[in-house]
């Protein structure tokens, strides 16, 4: 699992400068928003955003600070998807999907404890992770990540029930979001 390999498959879903009237996040280029940007010491025009500084914000915040580089190892296409959705939802989102999911496939703590949440992936969720993997041979990865896209498929319905606004996306993020990995 190549990390610039993720990012250039999620600019390339995200695409160039956006200012759609109807996303709360406002301008976006090559998928950040711009409070992201300013968060990060960009001043200049979002339509001008550098996907050098976009590439360097996916790697900082949506891939090392949450701990996705560490699910790697154990199962790269967990990984892959904690990544995509943590850029759609904020990584700890992403994380705590996975940390239900686990909870709630470990057959109340007979396979494995229980994760206690938190905002990234710590070695409880490493722990639980490996646990789950090792007693679901095969096929336990591609469980996992059904129930992941089950998550986010479920949050993007109820972002748009919330939101009347937001079923201009809701399209689109069940067509290019869920699933991708399956």
């Amino acid at each position: 699992m190549n990390i610039q390999i993720l990012i250039d498959a999620a600019i390339g879903r995200e695409g160039g400068y956006v200012n759609h009237p109807a996303d709360r996040g406002g301008a976006t280029c090559w998928g950040v928003t711009e409070a992201v940007a300013r968060a990060h010491g960009y001043r200049g025009e979002m339509r001008s955003f550098p996907r050098t500084e976009a590439i360097s914000i996916y790697e900082r915040l949506y891939w090392l600070k949450p701990g996705f580089d560490a699910v790697v190892p154990i199962a790269p296409t967990i990984a892959a998807e904690l990544f995509d959705t943590g850029i759609n939802m904020g990584p700890a989102v992403a994380v705590a999907f996975l940390q239900r999911a686990l909870n709630a496939l470990n057959r109340g703590a007979l396979d494995y404890d229980d994760v206690i949440a938190g905002p990234r992936i710590d070695e409880a969720t490493i722990g639980a992770l490996r646990g789950f993997l090792n007693k679901r041979k095969p096929g336990g990865e591609r469980v996992l990540l059904k129930a992941l896209e089950a998550l986010q498929g479920e949050r993007y319905l109820d972002l748009a029930e919330r939101r009347p606004a937001n079923e201009a996306f809701l399209y689109g993020w069940l067509a290019n979001r869920v699933g991708q990995f399956s």
